[in-house]
């Protein structure tokens, strides 16, 4: 029926006239009719709604009022439900504006907040006269949409020409509650399009914090905003309304707000800390609402380290908190906690060690995670060792993601620093590859990075690397999992690059040349061919060259006398060079290159581009050595000059040892003068436009990654031949199962890193009860060997924190400079400053820079008629309590009769308020006589 009526409609649309709006109003689609349809074509919702978007857009053009708020009530409920843009229908949303209908009025006011941006907000002037109209109105449905209008999208214009009805709203006695407590809240942002406006809305916001005023909530919510999402500095003057909240409020919500605010002023305020512990600490004693016990244990732990009451009792609490079994949240918030300490106060972490242990088994994965931050966190050199161990075997009976996490966090803190944790690096490389091992691992990427960057930058660990590299490559039931393809990638790099540091070159040169190696990803294969390039390389040179770099080793020891260490390095040597000497023999290299030949010459015609180049180099240089005398063990070749330069070459094209780059060597390369890269490519676009290639004819050169069946249908050349797989089979069957099937009938190679026996839950709790054996206390011990020399290229240059603890810079805005102005100068601002706040809005935002500094030297410049006067009225009030009021107040006796008028005429209303505190607080306790030089808040606010 409604889709008939949609044809109907859409008929008489192309004839013109008003028929289609009296059709539409006749057999319009309702709220409730679009919502049953949504849910009855749950499959085709795309569709259905690009129809109804099309009836809406013909409908919300209606000139009835009632059309127009049925189709903007359904465009409200596609734009919520499906992020729908909305923003062609502003105007419609206005139209509706000045109805009487409070329905039509509020759907109006809902449709207009969905509409508008605040990069498109040009239609809103037109509503200011309807929205002046309704801040105005005594009627809470009317005066309610038009505030949550005006906070969600205001404009500087707009929000300037209603900031006084706001005001009014605000103090008005006989508005609601609710309404004024929204008038606070829509505040905040008319105070960031206007900061000028900061001038007439402080005064009442300062108000709002006392403890009895019903807007309490709505104020304690504001600057809270204000103080945390910019620059404290201007607030501190408002210390003692909030410690005066802070004591007699009993709302916790208000009083976590209160909280926070203070956690940032503590920090450019430390008198605060007197003033704050004894209140806190009653909190948290009385307090049954674990979310204030909560918000106290942060600001104690982030600055009241030294107060050793109020800490002990933090942590008592906090045990409380990991102790309650049956609310995980509590379990969370006591793990979280004990993650804010800092590295002095890490007793508070070893007392709650078998705790934070157990919690890694907790079902909860967000526990887990706390616990699994909080151990990593108190890894030290003399733990990092069996700690990391530990967690290495309990990942593997976790479940993938959170044994993946288990080993990232591994890989984090070790690297952390340029490995600055690992005093061993053999372990260190023996436990990457033992990561490699687990069934559930996800982190080829990361442990690639560090294998390769371990080998440039620490030489001791480079034989360990090639035992590592060899152990992975000779594996083939590795190259089917996915996620190792990166770290075989790692692997045969390493074994290419510091082959001179293996055993048995040949070895390595037959892994990477194994036929499952189609498994590969291209680019992991160019990596293998390269590989086998530098090997190939290395062996013929060590061929050529045998017993000369043995004989002048043992010359040079012999004449210099070495003795100890030196001498059994060079017994190593010997030894070691002896064994490749009877490795590398001419039948053995002849081996290697018809190995080469089999395996490359299927690839010299691959598709990929980095595949095929790469083999047709090596087999290019196996060309080369086939094309030369020197298959036989007679040593008169040697001395051949074509050999000899031919040896030359290929030593040098990879004689250069390869070393870290610095992370910030590009920003010390000088651009060269004269170039100016924007001036030479301005016309880049044009170029490019003229000489458009067209896409079919396009190359791309972009990695592919082959599925399993095109890998295999690439692989065929090269396995084509049964005999010549049989007789790879025997060689190496080191790298074969049996070729006897099992009962099952499979023959595949299994996934190396699958789990087979199920392991129980007790042995998982007892593995992790041995890590509650080791300490998470750093303490000094002697290493067993000296600590490898780790190459650093960037120590000159500030590298970023870890720590998550720190003071946010001040940002400098508009609105703090204004606020700043108002209440630490009141009305008696410079010439400066107020030429500064009388200034247009948009002039204002240019001289940005600028106006803070001005409003930052006034701040630094102590002989500002303000603080001449504060300090003087603090020196008269206090005479009794230092030396060095005595002295300001001396000084402070000469002040000129145009200061004192100008005193006299300074107090607006929000310094009577002002003087109103003074005198509250003044009957307190003065505890706080002893105040730095440039004090933010003054002796008698404290």
């Amino acid at each position: 029926m409604a889709a008939d009526a949609s044809t109907v409609g859409s008929s008489a649309s192309s004839s013109g006239g008003f028929a289609p709006f009296l059709v539409d109003s006749l057999f319009q689609r309702s709220l409730d009719d679009m919502i049953k349809a949504l849910r009855s074509a749950p499959g085709g919702e795309s569709s259905l709604i690009h129809r109804l978007l099309a009836e809406i857009r013909r409908e919300i053009r209606s000139t009835d009022s009632d059309t127009k708020f049925l189709a903007l009530q359904k465009l409200t409920y596609l734009s919520s439900l499906y992020f729908l843009d909305m923003s062609w229908a502003a105007f419609h949303a206005l139209e509706l504006l000045p109805s009487s209908v409070p329905a039509f009025k509020r759907t109006a006011y809902l449709s207009a907040s969905l509409s508008f941006h605040p990069s498109s907000t040009d239609l809103l002037p037109l509503a200011t006269h309807q929205i002046r109209k309704d801040l105005q109105s005594p009627n809470p449905s009317l005066s309610s949409p038009a505030l949550h209008l005006l906070a969600l999208s205001s404009s500087p214009d707009l929000a300037l020409h209603l900031s006084n009805d706001l005001l009014s709203l605000l103090s008005s006695p006989r508005a609601a509650v609710h309404v004024r407590c929204r008038a606070v809240i829509t505040s905040l942002p008319v105070l960031r399009l206007t900061p000028d406006s900061a001038r007439t809305f402080l005064p009442k916001l300062v108000e709002a914090l006392s403890p009895s005023s019903p807007l309490l909530s709505a104020a304690a919510g504001i600057f809270c905003e204000l103080v945390c999402s910019g620059d404290p500095r201007p607030y501190l003057p408002l210390a003692p309304d909030f410690h005066q909240v802070l004591l007699e409020c009993r709302n916790n919500w208000i009083l976590i707000k209160i909280l926070k605010i203070f956690a940032r002023l503590i920090l450019l305020e430390p008198r605060l800390k007197r003033k704050l512990v004894d209140p806190i600490c009653e909190l948290m004693r009385r307090s049954p609402a674990k979310s204030l016990v909560f918000e106290c244990l942060r600001v104690v732990f982030c600055s009241f380290p030294d107060e050793e009451t109020a800490f002990q009792l933090a942590v008592e609490k906090v045990k409380e908190f990991i102790a309650a079994d049956d609310d995980p949240n509590l379990r969370f918030l006591g793990l979280h906690a004990l993650a804010m300490l800092q590295p002095g106060q890490s007793w508070a972490v070893e007392e709650n060690r078998e705790a934070i242990v157990k919690s890694l088994a907790d079902p909860d994965p967000n526990i887990r995670h706390e616990a699994l931050r909080l151990i990593m966190n108190m890894v030290f050199e003399n733990n990092v060792v069996e700690i990391s161990s530990l967690l290495i075997n309990y990942a593997l009976r976790s479940d993938p993601e959170f044994s993946n996490e288990i080993l990232d966090a591994i890989l984090v803190t070790c690297s952390r620093n340029f490995y600055e944790l690992v005093l061993d690096f053999d372990w260190y490389v023996s436990l990457l590859a033992e990561m490699v091992r687990n069934p559930h691992f996800m982190k080829g990427e990361e442990v690639e990075r560090q294998l390769i960057d371990i080998g440039m930058r620490v030489k001791e660990a480079r034989s360990e690397l090639i035992r590592v590299a060899r152990v992975l490559l000779i594996d083939p039931a590795l190259l089917e999992n996915q996620f190792l393809h990166r770290v075989l990638s790692a692997a045969a790099w390493i074994s290419g690059e510091y082959i001179q540091f293996s055993r048995n070159p040949l070895e390595i040169v037959e892994a990477l040349l194994q036929p499952r190696t189609s498994l590969l990803p291209s680019p992991v294969r160019a990596v293998y061919i390269q590989a086998v390039f530098k090997i190939v390389t290395f062996c013929f040179n060590f061929f050529v060259n045998a017993g000369v770099l043995s004989d002048s080793k043992c010359n040079i020891d012999e004449n210099t006398g070495a003795e100890s260490e030196d001498s059994s390095d060079v017994t190593t040597f010997k030894m070691e060079s002896l064994e490749l000497k009877k490795l590398l023999t001419s039948k053995s290299i002849i081996h290697i290159l018809n190995l080469i030949v089999t395996a490359l010459v299927p690839l010299s015609e691959c598709n990929e581009v980095e595949v095929q180049e790469r083999a047709c180099n090596v087999l290019g240089l196996v060309l080369l050595l086939n094309g030369i005398e020197w298959k036989t063990d007679d040593v008169d070749w040697r001395i051949d000059g074509k050999i000899r330069e031919i040896v030359t070459i290929m030593s040098s094209a990879f004689s250069e040892e390869l070393g870290p780059v610095s992370m910030h060597a590009q920003k010390r390369v000088l651009v060269p003068e004269g170039l100016e890269l924007k001036e030479n490519l301005s016309d880049l676009d044009e170029i490019l436009r003229n000489n458009d290639v067209p896409s079919s004819l396009s190359i791309s050169f972009s990695s592919r990654i082959h599925s399993h069946n095109e890998d295999k249908e690439e692989s065929e050349p090269a396995t084509e031949s049964t005999s010549l797989l049989a007789e790879h089979r025997k060689q190496h069957e080191l790298y074969y199962l049996p070729t006897d099937k099992d009962e099952s009938g499979s023959n595949e190679h299994p996934r190396e890193n699958d789990v087979t026996n199920a392991v129980s839950s007790e042995k998982t709790t007892n593995d992790l009860l041995k890590l509650t054996d080791q300490s998470l206390v750093s303490r000094l011990t002697k290493p067993a060997k000296p600590r490898p020399t780790v190459v650093k290229l960037d120590e000159g240059v500030d590298l970023p924190s870890s720590s998550s603890k720190y003071v946010r810079e001040p940002t400098g805005d508009l609105l703090s400079g204004a606020v700043r102005d108002v209440l630490f100068y009141g009305d008696e601002t410079s010439p400066t400053i107020q030429n500064t706040l009388s200034e247009n809005y948009t002039q204002r935002k240019a001289n940005e820079t600028s106006t803070i500094s001005n409003v930052d030297s006034l701040l630094k410049d102590s002989s500002s008629p303000r603080e001449r006067e504060i300090g003087s009225s603090s020196s008269r009030k206090n005479k009794h309590h230092s030396q060095g009021k005595e002295r300001n107040r001396n000084t402070r006796k000469n002040e000129t009769k145009e200061e004192k008028g100008n005193r006299s005429s300074a107090r607006s209303s929000h310094h009577h308020g002002k003087h109103k505190l003074k005198q509250r607080v003044e009957s307190g306790d003065p505890s706080l006589a002893k105040a730095p030089q440039t004090q933010a808040i003054q002796d008698f606010l404290l």
